[in-house]
């Protein structure tokens, strides 16, 4: 049966199925989103609460526990962690990834309303929003202005730009950082309170009751209806200030005559900078968050289109500016990587034409590739894939071995030609010969990626799009060899006549002869001596185990993405002032190197400080990114009070908590206090770890505190309870809300708190004084005794379970693998039973990945024994065709070990297109093999011979194109080519040492084969019964 004869019969039907997937393929790629990476969709929830004043401690046991407690009751929760502050609980629910995010958050909404009875009172209910731990800024944007105030900065943030980006196609939100809020401040004097005899709860209740926002009712008349208004409602400071807080001697007291009223801003110890080379302001920043599957670059094309509408609405000193454009360096990635397409298409032609030496030759199988690429990209429109690094990648190395097939049918097809048939008769000849082979071919290399497809889990996710990208291509390539390339050969291909080739050609031929006498010498020599080779197979076969065991190790691999992150963290307790002070330090440093563009700075969040450093482009700047940190890292080391964090950012970021450095491990204890001992110890221990640098920690137990001790029977004598007197020092140093100013498209918060010459020192503790049942001023130092003590800062949580994170980085030269591996014997030498330690976040996805990985190796080599046992009904030849594989193993080991490369996810990738690709020269020769044993008496040896000799050429130009086709990616050309590198040297290294070993072991395991199946013939043939004798003769 020839299965291309009805394609070269109906060559109109035949051109017009292939513009139908050239049509189709065309109209898709316009509609194709275009990102960094696949979307994949982490189903997680941050739920927030807040209780201003109360000490972590308080945070912890009364609300974090509470909600971690009702949240365990939600089905598909895979992990929980926690972390609580000073006035504010965070706790973070990640979801298994069939679980779909909205339901979980019905789940969420539900569970905390069930809880509300039991947490104590808070200004709101703890709230929650949906979050993508591995989503990153698509853009960050400020808003600067040298004269106006920064509230008024904040207002236009908050009430014209952010809503307005918010409703651009493709925003999923926008979050609005160093914000400068506007708020009335009641900064209360405690000489003035004692001097009228006033309580800070008469202070509380005369704002309250001042500023009411309630319903005043209608009036119905006989002809009309009047709502009724009143002005009891304050918008400003002058406002509040005249406020009649009490009277004393019959005269109003008001409360600019006890305290400074005055307009602020909601956050005084929280601001935001922007710096650049020149310059530095104060800012209110935007991230932009895209939503998923948008298209990256078309979405940062519409806010910049935004921009100038958005100015023109803002005051002249004010000015919007884009910071970090995430579009930028994918643009530069995407570009780069069409031109590597190209490169790579002309490399692969340049091998066809170089063969064959004939340009309707060589543009016949190059058909191949434009309709392989224009029908995957159709298929990746319906799937609702995108232009990402992945998907990319797999169409460049597509491009190496989508022509394949073609070029066996067409080599194939020339031959007959060369014997003297027509092009129609040598068609349709060739094309039946061959049709088996390239069907084997395709469905076998097809296969390989089958188990990608049924990958579970993250890693399932990013790479089933690859996985799908690159199934399409090759199928839709032997499509296309086995109905366009015969038809084209029928009517098209025109060889020369022998001794009309111009010089070159026949100089290249010459080349090719002598190269093919020189294997067909060998060749017999290899024949003749095959217990040798054998031997030489299982020395390969151990290598490739031994190096499989000492490569470096990695996950995902950094990529420049022109920016860094630096992090600052300080003592503990160090006060707002002195980080903006470290700050401006660290800035100094940052700003006077050549290689950074820009950088925004935050501060507020106690004694931690994150500065987002966006560079110059690649092309402008002398280092790369890893090389700038670790040039940084020297510099900014050896600062007294403060230690500095410099991460590359990272592709992905996969659960865990936030850290100072990318790498997380989790330890984990019942009791608090042996979990802090010996985390402290295993922290320090890690820093001596030469492989690691930028050890950090969240432990934070040495908080300066101020314990109010209450004498609560002394305080019972003046009629006062505990209640009051916490009441009253959070009236004091909360700050307290009191009240909220309603607006048209906002609201604001009104205020109180000492003065803030009283908040510095614990001395004016005693100037607090509570209004006792009879009437008289009771100090604080009278009802309470104030101790120095220390506490935690921060209290994290994972699973319930008390725990600390300690972070780390992998220093230049060293492998993720190795890192982990040190810090894994360190924890199994230093901890106790009683302390257990895991890694978190992507150290922990590296983890698993290892064992996925190298199941998936094996699941895929047994994928294409099966589907090739059952093309060729037999249990052996598949062996005989899968035998090249070590030597492919070991070649792309070893390419990975000289060139400094490690083994991460991407190089693993390589792997499993190894098994594909090489054990296609296998099939080309045995299924000659086969065939000349079934046709003629041959014995194996000499079927196994002829058929070396025949594909050789096929065999030599297959391997060309699909290792050219992945040199330019080997190379690493282009932004972002330093994560393609590592799959390209596989590829590359792995077909050059396999296709030498393979023209040469191939035979030799095809013979050693042959002579099984014959002995079990033998055998079976040896234990037949004789047949019954026949009565009646």
């Amino acid at each position: 049966m020839n299965l291309s004869e009805i394609f070269i019969r109906r060559p109109i039907a035949t051109s017009l199925l292939m513009a139908a997937i050239a049509l189709f393929g065309v109209v898709a790629y316009f509609t194709l989103a275009v990102s960094d990476l696949p979307t994949v969709d982490f189903p997680t929830l941050n739920v927030q609460a807040n209780l201003p004043g109360a000490d972590p401690a308080t945070m912890a046991s009364s609300v974090a526990t509470v909600l971690e407690r009702q949240f365990t009751t939600i089905a598909g929760l895979d992990s929980m962690v926690s972390s609580s502050s000073t006035g504010q609980t965070q706790v973070t629910l990640q979801f298994s990834l069939d679980r779909d995010i909205d339901s979980a958050a019905v789940d969420v909404e539900t569970a905390i309303a069930e809880v509300l009875p039991l947490l104590p009172p808070m200004p709101f209910p703890p709230s929650f929003k949906k979050q993508n731990p591995s989503d990153q800024p698509i853009m960050q944007m400020t808003l600067t202005s040298p004269t106006l105030p920064m509230s008024q900065l904040d207002d236009y943030a908050e009430n014209l730009v952010m809503p307005r980006l918010s409703t651009i196609n493709g925003v999923s939100q926008v979050n609005v950082q160093g914000q400068q809020k506007y708020a009335v401040r009641v900064q209360v004097d405690p000489d003035k309170l004692v001097s009228k005899r006033i309580g800070l709860n008469e202070v509380d209740a005369a704002i309250a009751a001042a500023n009411p926002n309630l319903p005043t009712g209608t009036l119905f008349g006989p002809m009309q209806t009047f709502t009724l208004t009143t002005n009891a409602e304050l918008k400003n400071a002058a406002q509040f200030g005249n406020v009649v807080v009490a009277y004393r001697n019959k005269a109003p007291v008001r409360l600019n005559e006890i305290a400074d009223v005055v307009d602020s801003v909601q956050e005084t110890r929280s601001a935001a900078w922007v710096y650049t080379a020149n310059t530095q302001q104060r800012s209110v920043q935007l991230q932009v968050m895209r939503q998923p599957g948008a298209n990256t670059i078309a979405v940062t094309d519409a806010i910049k289109a935004t921009i100038p509408q958005l100015q023109s609405q803002l005051p002249p000193s004010a000015t919007l500016g884009v910071r970090f454009d995430r579009a930028k360096t994918i643009r530069q990635s995407f570009d780069d990587i069409q031109v590597t397409m190209l490169v790579t298409l002309l490399l692969v032609i340049g091998v066809i034409f170089l063969f064959l030496r004939n340009a309707s030759a060589t543009i016949i199988p190059s058909m191949a590739l434009p309709f392989a690429l224009l029908g995957t990209f159709a298929m990746m429109a319906v799937f609702k894939y995108s232009l990402d690094n992945l998907s990319l990648m797999a169409l460049i190395l597509s491009i190496g071995f989508v022509v394949d097939d073609a070029i066996v049918m067409l080599e194939n097809i020339m031959r007959h030609i060369e014997h003297g048939e027509s092009p129609m008769e040598a068609s349709l000849k060739g094309s039946k010969e061959i049709g088996f082979t390239i069907i084997s071919m395709t469905i076998s290399l097809a296969a390989v990626f089958i188990p990608i497809l049924f990958m579970g889990g993250i890693l399932g996710r990013l790479f089933r799009e690859f996985a799908v990208t690159i199934t399409t291509a090759i199928l839709i390539s032997g499509l296309v060899s086995v109905t366009l390339t015969p038809m084209l050969c029928s009517r098209f291909l025109k060889v020369r006549p022998k001794g009309t080739e111009p010089w070159w050609s026949r100089w290249a031929e010459w080349c090719f002869q002598q190269t093919y006498r020189g294997y067909e010498w060998s060749l017999r020599r290899v024949l003749k001596w095959r217990p040798v080779m054998a031997i030489v197979f299982v020395g390969v076969l151990a290598l490739t185990v031994h190096l499989f065991k000492i490569v470096p190790t990695g996950f995902i691999p950094d990529v420049d993405q022109d920016q860094l992150q630096v992090n600052l963290q300080a003592a503990q307790g160090t006060s707002f002032y002195k980080m903006v002070e470290y700050q401006k330090r660290l800035a100094d440093i940052l700003r006077a190197d050549p290689n950074v563009e820009t950088f925004l700075a935050n501060v507020g969040n106690g004694n931690y400080n994150q500065m987002q450093v966006t560079l110059k482009p690649r092309k402008d700047r002398p280092l790369s990114a890893q090389q700038l940190a670790d040039k940084l890292r020297p510099k900014i080391s050896n600062f007294p009070g403060f230690r500095v964090y410099v991460n590359l950012p990272q592709a992905i970021r996969i659960g865990g908590r936030q850290s100072s450095s990318n790498y997380q491990f989790t330890l984990q204890a019942f009791d608090n206090d042996e979990l802090y001992k010996w985390a402290e110890i295993m922290a320090e221990d890690i820093s001596k770890l030469p492989q690691v640098a930028d050890v950090g920690t969240d432990l934070q137990m040495k908080n300066p505190l101020m314990s109010v001790v209450i004498d609560r029977e002394r305080a019972a004598l003046y009629g006062l309870n505990a209640k009051q007197i916490e009441n009253a020092l959070y009236s004091a140093y909360g700050p307290e809300l009191t009240s909220n100013i309603y607006t048209a498209v906002n609201q604001y918060q009104v205020l109180e708190e000492m003065k803030p010459k009283y908040q510095e020192w614990t001395d004016y503790l005693s100037k607090i004084y509570f209004k006792a049942g009879n009437g008289q001023l009771v100090p604080l130092d009278s009802l309470a005794k104030v101790t120095p003590s220390v506490g935690p800062q921060s209290i994290a949580h994972s699973g319930q379970l008390p725990s600390v994170t300690l972070s780390f980085n992998v220093k230049t030269g060293v492998s993720l693998g190795q890192a982990v591996s040190a810090v894994d014997e360190l924890a199994a030498r230093v901890l106790p039973p009683s302390v257990t330690g895991s890694f978190s976040g992507n150290a922990q996805m590296f983890q698993s990945s290892l064992s996925n990985l190298s199941l998936l190796l094996v699941v895929a080599i047994g994928v294409v024994y099966i589907v090739l046992g059952v093309l060729y009904e037999s249990y052996i030849h598949p062996i005989t065709i899968l035998s090249g594989l070590p030597s492919a193993g070991v070649g792309a080991l070893l390419t990975l070990i000289i060139f400094g490369n490690e083994l991460n996810i991407y190089s693993f990738v390589g792997l499993v297109m190894l098994i594909g690709i090489v054990k296609k020269n296998a099939i080309m020769q045995i299924d000659f093999a086969l065939e000349e044993e079934r046709r003629t008496d041959k014995s194996p040896a000499e079927a196994i011979y002829q058929g070396c000799l025949i594909r050789f050429r096929p065999i030599m130009m297959t391997t060309m194109a699909a290792m050219l086709g992945a040199l330019p990616m080997a190379m690493g050309y282009g932004a972002g080519g330093e994560a393609r590198r590592p799959l390209g040297l596989c590829v590359v290294g792995g077909l050059m040492v396999s296709q030498l070993m393979t023209l040469y072991l191939t035979p030799v395991v095809y013979t050693y084969m042959s002579s099984i199946l014959t002995w079990r013939r033998s055998r079976k043939a040896v234990r037949a019964p004789e047949p019954a004798m026949e009565f009646g003769d």
